[in-house]
């Protein structure tokens, strides 16, 4: 029995929009925890419906601190995404991962210190494990579709997430090669935690525009060559959107992704002791736990 999924793609800089989808329509999503970072385009690639989220918002409004993490995400869980993909611009912390790599995340490292980080809080907790952040059903697709599409990728690597906005200097980025750290990046966490506390399985496509500030070859990272070699990434990254939701499905049918039901083992406090506002505003991201329990 196959099972139902809806792929929801959230889009970091430079990365506002995606033209290749029909029937596209923008919706206004509430949330308890406010707005999301944009309305939400809903639309079809073939026959199946995906979601987008403009991380920043289109007209790139939001630093990466200002991000409603917790809204954009119950947004989406709340239009009944079940998978994400992240597609996020990088820096480069080693030489082989050259501007225009695309990097399938398989872990993290969270040294943000502004963001709120949970759903669970005021009467709820949770402690959700974290140890394999991102799905590995989901980045096996990717592979399948770079190779077939013929774009430099490579399949797993660890993202260290700054708070910034500002951008490493020279001392910090050194300290993170020498961690043997991937790639260098603003938005992926809480995104990360939050979907697995939402049950949603998530991917990251870390998309390369620049090594950073500690390669002496390469000028320092600037605006303007990020976005430069954003455009050049653009292609790339809509060829794999067109791609991903014909390849996805049999993936996700051959087997369970732990996310899909991590609250079953997470919320360790008791149903009778629960706050009624709480559960109540967390009435969508509970749902399938209620139910089966």
């Amino acid at each position: 029995m196959k099972n139902f999924f809806l792929l929801a793609f959230i889009g970091g800089s430079g990365i506002y929009q995606i033209e290749e989808l029909r029937n596209q329509k923008w919706i206004k999503v509430s949330t308890p925890w406010g707005s999301p970072s944009d309305k939400i385009l809903t639309g079809r690639v073939g026959g199946n419906k995906v979601l987008f989220l403009p991380r920043h918002g289109r007209s790139h409004v939001y630093n990466p601190s200002e991000i409603n993490y917790r809204a954009n995400i119950y947004a989406l869980k709340k239009l009944g995404a079940t998978d994400i993909i992240s597609l996020s611009a990088c820096g480069s912390l080693k030489k082989t991962l050259s501007p225009g790599t695309f990097v399938l995340v398989d872990q993290f490292i969270d040294k943000t210190i502004l963001r709120k980080k949970t759903f669970f809080e005021e009467g709820i907790v949770a402690h959700v494990p974290m140890a394999n952040p991102t799905s590995r059903l989901i980045r096996n697709a990717c592979v399948e579709v770079l190779k077939k599409l013929k774009i430099k990728h490579q399949n797993k690597g660890t993202y260290i997430a700054m708070e910034g906005p500002q951008f490493s200097t020279k001392a910090e980025s050194e300290i993170y090669r020498k961690q043997k750290i991937d790639v260098i990046g603003m938005t992926n966490m809480p995104e990360a935690k939050l979907a697995r506390e939402a049950e949603i399985r998530y991917a990251t496509v870390a998309m390369v525009t620049d090594y950073d500030c500690w390669y002496s070859k390469h000028d320092e990272v600037d605006v303007e060559q990020i976005i430069k070699t954003l455009n050049k990434n653009s292609n790339n990254a809509k060829s794999l959107v067109k791609n991903i939701i014909n390849v996805l499905p049999k993936y996700i049918n051959k087997e369970k992704d732990l996310a899909e039901n991590i609250l079953d083992k997470s919320i360790i406090t008791q149903k009778k002791d629960w706050n009624k506002k709480t559960k109540k505003k967390l009435d969508v991201i509970l749902k399938r736990y209620l139910e089966k329990n």
